[in-house]
């Protein structure tokens, strides 16, 4: 993996708050006393933050309320400004750039949804999803257009012409994601934007993020307090404590090989088979004619029911195609060796 490969680069990026902040942290150097901070009345929301962030993934940034992830999601747009550190977006120093470059990257390159749809009431589903393309200066026909185009690949063909109101939850959400992707972004943040919807709702939207995902191969940073959210969508997880970054990396390696303590009690109840994907299980070689198939990256525990008949293995696709068998007796070693 090169510097190439990643999409966003954070260098020990701070967010500070309190009187001359960014001239205080200047003069106490690159990694500061917390005690020192504290007697000059700084609150750190953002500690030191070192990540990348590579071209394609789901990238989950996760902690309990007040860990951080929100302010340092809003850091790497640079909705507020980072005290300190370093945020590249594919090569190019975001710290650097003046207020118009920033509005020009965040119109064009950047895509964001929130917890609160912030629909605007008064416009049509079809205006909501326009709205960022006329922003742009974009004619009302290729507008238009486009944003057609969005509300069918969210699954609300037929409801152009409703207003916010007559909408549900879910739906509103489906509106707030189809509008971000209508400037096409490079890069897509998410912060928690399913966290208002009730369990099914937000299950089917689950469902409907990564099937938009398997097409349009986007680079996303999403923000979640929920473990099982992330592990269900994330190929690299972070989880955050106090404003720092106490771990970061698969799902499996955060529950297999928890970094410190706050990370092993953060993951304790999250049994192995949620985690663990058939790709770490796969058998590379041919796959035998007749097995039913299954992707990659789909759980150990979504495998179950594959094997209810009493198959004795899957087989495993990588990117649609065939790439190896997963057989019944590891998954079952897998499970008792769960504890549960």
């Amino acid at each position: 993996m090169t510097e190439t490969d990643d999409t966003l680069i954070c260098r020990n990026v701070w967010k500070v708050f309190g009187n001359r902040a960014a001239e205080q942290m200047a003069a106490l150097g690159p990694d500061p006393d917390p005690a020192r901070l504290a007697a000059l009345g700084l609150v750190p929301a953002v500690r030191a933050v070192n990540l990348t962030v590579r071209r394609g993934e789901i990238f989950v940034i996760m902690g309990l309320s007040g860990s951080g992830k929100s302010t340092l999601v809003r850091c790497l747009s640079r909705l507020i400004e980072p005290t300190a550190g370093e945020i590249l977006f594919n090569g190019q120093n975001l710290l650097a750039a003046s207020e118009a470059e920033m509005t020009q990257i965040r119109r064009h390159r950047m895509g964001m949804v929130f917890q609160h749809f912030a629909l605007l009431p008064h416009l049509t589903v079809l205006d909501n999803v326009a709205f960022p393309l006329e922003v742009q200066g974009i004619d009302r026909p290729a507008r238009e257009v486009r944003a057609r185009e969005m509300i069918a690949l969210v699954g609300l063909a037929g409801r152009e012409g409703a207003f916010p109101r007559q909408l549900s939850g879910g739906q509103q959400q489906r509106v707030g994601i189809a509008r971000s992707l209508a400037v096409e972004p490079e890069l897509w943040f998410l912060d928690e934007p399913f966290s208002a919807l009730d369990p099914l709702i937000r299950r089917e939207l689950q469902d409907e993020f990564m099937r938009l995902q398997s097409r349009l191969k986007k680079t996303i940073v999403f923000i979640t307090h929920d473990f099982d959210e992330a592990i269900r969508l994330a190929d690299r997880i972070a989880i955050m404590k106090d404003g720092s970054v106490e771990q970061c990396g698969t799902p499996e390696e955060l529950v297999l090989n928890p970094a410190t303590g706050y990370v092993r009690e953060f993951t304790r109840a999250v049994p192995k088979s949620k985690v663990v994907r058939l790709a770490s299980l796969m058998t590379p070689g041919p796959v035998p004619e007749g097995l039913t198939m299954l992707p990659a990256r789909a759980t150990v525990a979504e495998a179950g029911p594959a094997f209810l008949g009493g198959a004795a293995a899957v087989g495993i696709a990588v990117d649609g195609q065939p790439a190896g068998t997963v057989a019944r007796e590891d998954v079952v070693r897998l499970l008792l060796g769960d504890g549960a």
